[in-house]
């Protein structure tokens, strides 16, 4: 891991969440643990966690000023007593090079006991004797610039009638090729477009372009309408008065007076 410089008078923030598996102390009674922290001429304490047993909860934050060169810090946890002495649960050091370096660093922390003195080689035998979970974080750690959006490739213009096997052709979505469209059906009544059209009736509307048109005249010449001025009539007007008939009329009686 790269060694961290120029950290000398920042601020490092410290959060003791929580023991876990301590090593009991205590035979009748569920032991009261706390916390220490010591970081050169800086110590903390946490407060006790009442009958906390071997899985005491804190959730409390400290702030410590960086010394440079100083990459770790000791913690020591104890039992508390009302009467006698504190009793010694275990202690540790935590490193700091992974949270100056990222700025976060969320780790627990093995603890340990002297277990005894060893006649062979004349020095300390260690036992485990639980654990401390720490969060801390630091605000001015040299991380890298990362970008989270994905790259996209380079655009390349594609060549005309091929395209690359990860991308479809623009018109693929939308239009399918021309052999992707169904066949036309023979009992289709829409004619197909590539076909003429020519008018389902046998007598057609209209005269084929290359016929001349004269309009017909009226009326028709085979018809013959026989005029009523100049044909004579089958019945000649008779002459005015009638034959037969004697001018004025004889007197009706009574019209006029007897001569």
């Amino acid at each position: 891991m790269s060694i961290v410089y120029g950290v000398q008078g920042q601020l490092l923030e410290v959060t003791v969440v929580a023991c876990n598996k301590l090593k009991d102390t205590e035979w009748i009674s569920r032991q009261d643990p706390y916390v220490c922290l010591e970081y050169g001429s800086s110590k903390f304490r946490t407060r006790t966690c009442t009958d906390g047993g071997k899985n005491p909860t804190f959730q409390e934050k400290f702030v410590f000023t960086l010394i440079e060169g100083l990459r770790e810090i000791n913690i020591v946890v104890w039992n508390s007593n009302t009467v006698n002495a504190d009793d010694f649960i275990g202690s540790g050091k935590v490193q700091l090079q992974k949270v100056l370096s990222q700025g976060y660093d969320d780790t627990a922390w093995p603890l340990q006991t002297k277990r005894g003195r060893s006649t062979l080689a004349f020095m300390f035998l260690y036992r485990h004797a639980g654990e401390v979970r720490l969060i801390m974080h630091y605000a001015n750690a040299n991380k890298p610039a990362t970008s989270h959006a994905p790259s996209g490739s380079p655009y390349v213009t594609p060549t005309p009638g091929s395209y690359p096997y990860s991308a479809a052709p623009p018109h693929a979505a939308s239009h399918p090729p021309p052999s992707a469209y169904p066949a036309p059906s023979p009992y289709s009544t829409v004619p197909p477009p590539s076909a003429a059209y020519h008018s389902p009736s046998p007598y057609p509307t209209a005269p084929p372009p290359s016929a001349a048109y004269h309009p017909p005249s009226y009326p028709p010449q085979s018809a013959a309408y026989p005029s009523p001025y100049s044909s004579p009539s089958a019945y000649p007007p008779q002459s005015y008065p009638p034959q037969g008939y004697s001018y004025p009329p004889g007197p009706y009686p009574g019209a006029y007076p007897p001569r």
